[in-house]
């Protein structure tokens, strides 16, 4: 599959949080290969560095693999929406069970935006912006464009007029870059803010992205050939697709079939949209609505995938193999990797399936594991920085043996007892 995506270079360098909610001490993420020279060809170069396309998390239920996509997310969304804080208004923000009242979250992050890197952060403290900051690196040196501490901004040399009209709207419930992204002409805040709000995609299995789905393939042709040609790359035999939407009075809809464009629909729905699309096969055809799972799941998921590759996006998706046979799971993952060296998205994302867990599909610096210590705090470390583990070594073998942590280890002795209790 062709997908020309302009010539961006966007990427997710590293990411850095403390105090979110299972997270207690700050943990690190990096797209930056390590020294490994395994499949040297799925890398990027951007400087001096070698920048991975995906990475995995693995961990036993209730480790924190979802807490730390969460931080990515809640840091994303904080950045997108805090222009709409109202005077008053304290930040949704959750910080580990055990931190003292006045320990501080922290969130930092590094990437490249069109070719460009940057480094930025901030710090909650009592549900309100204590600190923040945005560099810089046009020429690999680092450049100031703003450092705030409380209500106060100093703004970097090349910077000193270009934020006045910002900070009459700056609130302690509010972030600085998003005040200048939208009361400012700095191209530098425009690309930051452009990259949280466009960029960094995020899926959850609680996103519904097949709506949106069937109606980009109802306007785009391109985007409907380019959709079935992965459908059938991926053995679904799917052959077309024939969308379909409806105006219906909202008493006539089902619940699920709804999409709301705006929020005042809720409060004063009249007629609203059913979104559907029947699927075609050699000898039959089947509505979307009675299809598995699994092409449910890829009528999601394939879309978006597509406008990534084509626009050098992130996507950051928790639990990807839900609903999937886990070849098209892999299937799915090496798509990233295949893309040709000119082109560059990425894919990081969390999944229990250990048929994945392979160094035919990963490096050691793609897997990474998450799992609690003696606090219940969220610990995050990559398979690169353990000892021993050979480059041909069976990895899924050793994560369930228990080499690497980040699983449950059970009592079988007190398991067996409780068992015996149950069936007696």
């Amino acid at each position: 599959i062709y997908i020309n995506n302009g010539g961006y270079l966007n990427m997710l360098l590293e990411f850095k949080c403390s105090n979110h909610k299972s997270i207690k001490n700050e943990v690190t993420f990096s797209m930056i290969a390590g020294s490994d020279s395994t499949s040297e060809e799925r890398l990027k170069t951007f400087g001096n560095h070698r920048i991975l396309s995906t990475a995995v998390i693995y961990g036993a239920n209730g480790a924190g693999k979802s807490n730390f996509l969460n931080a990515i997310l809640f840091m994303k969304l904080l950045v997108v929406k805090s222009m709409n804080a109202q005077p008053g208004q304290l930040i949704a923000y959750t910080p580990h069970l055990l931190s003292s009242a006045d320990t501080p979250g922290t969130y930092d992050i590094q990437f490249i935006k069109n070719g460009i890197r940057y480094a930025y952060g901030f710090t909650i403290k009592n549900d309100l912006v204590e600190e923040e900051y945005l560099y810089t690196f046009p020429n690999g040196r680092q450049t100031k464009v703003f450092e705030r501490n409380g209500l106060e901004i100093q703004s970097g040399d090349k910077f000193k007029y270009a934020f006045r009209t910002s900070y009459d709207v700056l609130k302690n419930n509010r972030l600085f870059l998003s005040c200048a992204a939208n009361y400012s002409a700095s191209k530098e805040v425009e690309d930051v803010f452009a990259f949280f709000d466009q960029d960094l995609v995020i899926y959850s299995p609680n996103n519904n992205w097949a709506s949106y789905s069937i109606k980009s393939i109802l306007n785009d042709k391109t985007l409907k050939h380019q959709f079935l040609e992965m459908l059938q790359v991926l053995g679904t035999g799917v052959v077309d697709i024939q969308p379909k939407i409806q105006k219906k009075c909202f008493k006539d809809l089902s619940q699920d079939s709804i999409v709301f464009e705006e929020p005042l629909k809720w409060i004063y729905p009249d007629e609203q949209e059913s979104v559907g699309a029947k699927i075609i096969y050699d000898h039959f055809e089947i509505d979307l609505s009675h299809e598995s799972s699994g092409i449910k799941k890829l009528f999601e998921i394939l879309c978006p995938v597509i406008e990534i590759m084509k626009n050098g996006r992130v996507l950051i998706c928790d639990e990807l193999e839900l609903g999937l046979h886990e070849s098209i799971a892999f299937q799915l993952v090496s798509l990233f990797h295949d893309l040709k060296e000119e082109h560059f998205s990425q894919l990081i994302f969390s999944t229990h399936d250990t048929s994945l867990l392979s160094t035919e599909l990963f490096r050691r610096d793609q897997v990474w594991f998450t799992q609690l210590d003696e606090d219940r705090s969220t610990e995050l470390y990559s398979l690169a920085e353990l000892r021993n583990v050979r480059k041909t070594e069976n990895l899924a073998k050793g994560y369930i043996a228990g080499k690497y942590g980040a699983i449950p280890m059970l009592n079988k002795t007190i398991l067996k007892t409780v068992m015996d209790e149950i069936v007696q």
